[in-house]
């Protein structure tokens, strides 16, 4: 991945993250989004620190973006496509953990368009 070009990893990203900043902002307020994830020392889990870092990528104007910043937008749309890949067969998709863990990572599966 090294060397991706920056205009492939700011698309990917997009098509990746279909939550505005505000709707993540909201997201990660609630109690849903804290209780799902696996969680560091500090209590709170790698995707919930994650979604903090990806309002921030939002809101960042394309040439004030960074090496680290194109590194975790790769993250993410990795993350993504592992995470919709693994979507449960029988559960209910609306209240499930697979939901609230991809929306910590910026995407709700349940989003239209």
């Amino acid at each position: 991945m090294a060397g991706e070009d920056p205009d492939t990893v700011r698309r990917e990203f997009g098509d990746a993250v279909n939550m505005t900043p505000r709707e993540l902002e909201e997201w990660l307020d609630s109690d849903e989004s804290r209780a799902v994830g696996q969680k560091d020392g500090d209590g709170e889990s790698t995707g919930h620190a994650s979604g903090r870092r990806i309002v921030e990528l939002l809101r960042t104007k394309k040439d004030d973006l960074t090496d680290d910043d194109l590194a975790h937008m790769r993250k993410v749309h990795g993350y993504v496509q592992r995470h919709l890949a693994q979507e449960p067969a029988k559960e209910d998709v609306e209240t499930s953990k697979w939901r609230y863990s991809l929306m910590n990572w910026g995407h709700d599966p349940l989003k239209k368009g």
